[in-house]
């Protein structure tokens, strides 16, 4: 089956939105969505776009897409963060996930980036092994930490 791999648009992120759904469903967390397509559209195509994608088509269907964004770190600099890469399940198997993960790094090469990120589930073990593979480095001795709006207000109210 041909694919291919292009720049996400404006028009795409209904279909980028069930991806993320997916994605979702897969790591156990189906109700965690928050974001609308309205969000999407505005916060990766407003005046100050937060986020870059891209899509992998087949016959004019969006089946894979790569949501990704710029950060900095103080020890290398510029660097890019992968917040999620995901292949419809009907489709998985067919070389899309590798070839959005290869455009990701050659983008973020051709930025002339010190790193590229991500966070990758434990269980995930065919996706780490991929990673690996791939000459990426699983760190185990960091710890992802979030803090949610609810833990944010709190937090700010004891203060």
């Amino acid at each position: 089956m041909n694919f291919s791999i292009r720049v996400g648009k404006i028009a795409d992120m209904p279909s980028v939105l069930e991806l993320i759904k997916e994605l979702a469903h897969f790591e156990k967390e189906a109700e965690a969505v928050e974001i609308s397509v309205a969000d999407l559209e505005k916060d990766g195509f407003g005046n100050y776009p937060l986020f870059k994608t891209f899509v992998a088509e087949i016959d004019k269907e969006i089946v894979g897409m790569a949501l990704f964004y710029p950060r900095y770190s103080t020890w290398k600099g510029p660097t890019i963060h992968l917040e999620d890469l995901i292949v419809k399940k009907s489709k998985r198997g067919l070389n899309i996930g590798s070839a959005l993960y290869k455009k990701v790094i050659a983008y973020g090469n051709n930025l002339g980036v010190k790193r590229i990120e991500w966070v990758v589930l434990d269980w995930n073990t065919p996706a780490i092994a991929f990673y690996k593979k791939t000459g990426a480095k699983v760190l185990n001795d960091w710890q992802t930490v979030q803090m949610d709006d609810k833990a944010i207000k709190n937090y700010l109210e004891i203060l």
